[in-house]
């Protein structure tokens, strides 16, 4: 008998944490399904109000409006070269970075781990950057998307505190068997962290993807490094501010249009490749969340 109650209760609770976490899942992807929705309708009918998750009056002219734009093509180019190369530097220095200060014996890690961590809190600030990338001669190049991004103190921790609940002894028999530190770093540790290499891997490849103040900055002249999301925003203040464009094809369409379609289809455009690439990192961006961060 008390086993029969125990298994009543057992099926109220999961039934319970069911219907909570039902609501709470419409709940986070309905504002999704809405934007979609929006910008797959026509813009005059948007206008109208009160779509929901499907589009009332389908259309893709949203869409063609935003890829009928020349720039749009090299600017996806350069943002997908951007969060490749990106992603792949920014991952190896701070792991490398990592397991340097991870390093017993490393005497200077004490006094490094602080200085980094200063960082974190304290900025040069925009003029004083602007200045140093400018004496570097990163204007007006592809480059000044990789440099000034190469470390990031925040991931240098998570993968050091990460490196740090690793049995030590692991480093300690490798180095008994002959292996120097490049063999341990690149045969020993980096196999292990692969959870927390995966994680910071998609906070860098997001901070490049979505990154677009930069090349308003330093390359905003030049227009065969321009980045997709500072064209998209380009074609959103075009839509808004009502920007006469030469090309009697594009007026037409910016007519066809509202801003707000525009910003929900560009909202789209910018999301998908990281909801894309997310299901396969998310088994490792939990643990390595969970186990990179425990520590200090």
């Amino acid at each position: 008998m008390q086993g029969t109650i125990r298994a009543r209760s057992e099926i109220i609770t999961d039934v319970i944490i069911y219907i909570v976490m039902g609501l709470a899942g419409l709940i986070t992807i309905y504002p999704f399904l809405n934007v979609l929705a929006i910008s797959f309708n026509e813009s005059m009918d948007t206008v109208k109000g009160g779509i929901t998750v499907l589009p009332r009056e389908f259309t893709l002219q949203n869409y063609i409006t935003i890829f009928q734009y020349k720039t749009l093509l090299t600017g996806f180019q350069n943002s997908v070269l951007r969060t490749i190369i990106g992603t792949v530097v920014g991952v190896l220095s701070a792991s490398m970075m990592a397991f340097v200060l991870s390093r017993r014996e490393f005497q200077a890690r004490k006094l490094f781990s602080p200085l980094f961590a200063m960082t974190m809190y304290f900025s040069g600030g925009m003029i004083p950057i602007y200045m140093l990338i400018k004496n570097l001669g990163l204007m007006s190049s592809f480059w000044v998307y990789i440099i000034p991004l190469i470390l990031s103190v925040w991931n240098i921790f998570v993968v050091r505190s990460y490196i740090d609940g690793l049995p030590y002894a692991l480093q300690e028999s490798a180095k008994i068997d002959g292996a120097n530190d490049f063999t341990i770093f690149w045969r020993v540790i980096l196999p292990l962290c692969q959870p927390v290499l995966a994680t910071i891997a998609l906070f860098i490849a997001v901070q490049h993807w979505n990154s677009w103040f930069d090349t308003y900055l330093y390359n905003q002249q030049a227009a065969q490094f321009t980045t997709l999301q500072y064209e998209l925003m380009k074609v959103l203040q075009s839509t808004q501010s009502g920007a006469n464009y030469r090309d009697a094809g594009v007026q037409q369409n910016l007519a066809a249009v509202s801003p707000e379609s525009i910003r929900m289809a560009i909202t789209m455009v910018v999301t998908l490749p990281i909801l894309v690439v997310y299901p396969f990192l998310q088994k490792y961006f939990v643990k390595g969340m969970t186990l990179g961060s425990v520590k200090s």
